[in-house]
């Protein structure tokens, strides 16, 4: 753009149309903000989620395996049955509870 003497570009009138359109632009904006927000989910909600996940998946986890022990036991001839399935339980339960120790114990940083 051209520079006056003083050297700054030299302001031009209010044009009402581009005043219109930044104005509507910036409601259609607001609008399409609010409309794709993703919903904040605190910390501790987190943090029950999880440990209720690890309560939960664990001990399942470990009696699956266990089952799996057993069967495959079961195939080869031994007679082991619900042995291997109660002791993955427990020791799923016990990861289980490891975990939701390890996690509510660290401190969480700002911003995550």
């Amino acid at each position: 753009m051209a520079e006056d003497e003083t050297g700054e570009v030299p302001k031009l009138p209010p044009d009402a149309r581009l005043e219109s359109l930044d104005e509507r632009l910036e409601r259609l904006q607001q609008a399409e903000a609010k409309r794709t927000e993703v919903p904040q989910v605190s910390p501790g909600t987190r943090i029950a989620q999880q440990a209720f996940g690890h309560l939960i998946g664990a001990p399942v986890g470990g009696a699956v395996i266990g089952w799996g022990i057993d069967s495959l036991a079961a195939m080869a001839g031994y007679k082991t049955f619900p042995l291997f399935l109660l002791l993955m339980l427990f020791f799923g339960f016990g990861v289980g509870l490891r975990n939701v120790v390890r996690i509510t114990n660290t401190r969480s940083e700002p911003g995550n």
